[in-house]
């Protein structure tokens, strides 16, 4: 069993982001010993591991609650998974259209931009027009 320190340094993780899980469902508080100590044990460690994976690949906090629910269904069908996964990837997809996008036209700024002073310059130039 494993105190809130080091669950926080196995999972590697911060003591207070262990106690803000707690605090919205995400992980369960394990009861208190005759100490007042939290103990946590294996359980924990790979839902926070699970948890901190998710927030790495970034899932959002209800659709990783619904995977962790999903996992504690292990015989259940993996569809919603899926479509959780799914979903996210499609967020992804346009994220990184945006992006490239806006990768677009700060290249096109500064391809037009040749120096000089601020009057003539295209970065303020192009900011202070209106889009198109």
């Amino acid at each position: 069993m494993l105190s809130i320190g080091a669950l926080a340094k196995e999972a590697g993780v911060k003591v207070p982001t262990i106690r803000y899980y707690e605090q919205i469902g995400l992980l369960e508080a394990p009861p208190r010993t005759d100490g007042q100590q939290r103990r946590y044990g294996a359980e924990a460690v790979r839902q926070l591991n699970f948890i901190r994976h998710s927030r790495e690949l970034g899932f959002e906090i209800d659709d990783i609650r619904e995977l962790l629910s999903l996992s504690a269904q292990p015989s259940g069908p993996c569809e919603n998974a899926d479509k959780i996964a799914a979903r996210h990837l499609d967020a992804v997809d346009l994220r990184i259209r945006q992006l490239t996008l806006l990768r677009n036209e700060l290249k096109r700024m500064l391809d037009e931009c040749h120096g000089g002073c601020v009057a003539e310059c295209r970065v303020i130039d192009s900011l202070s027009a209106r889009p198109d």
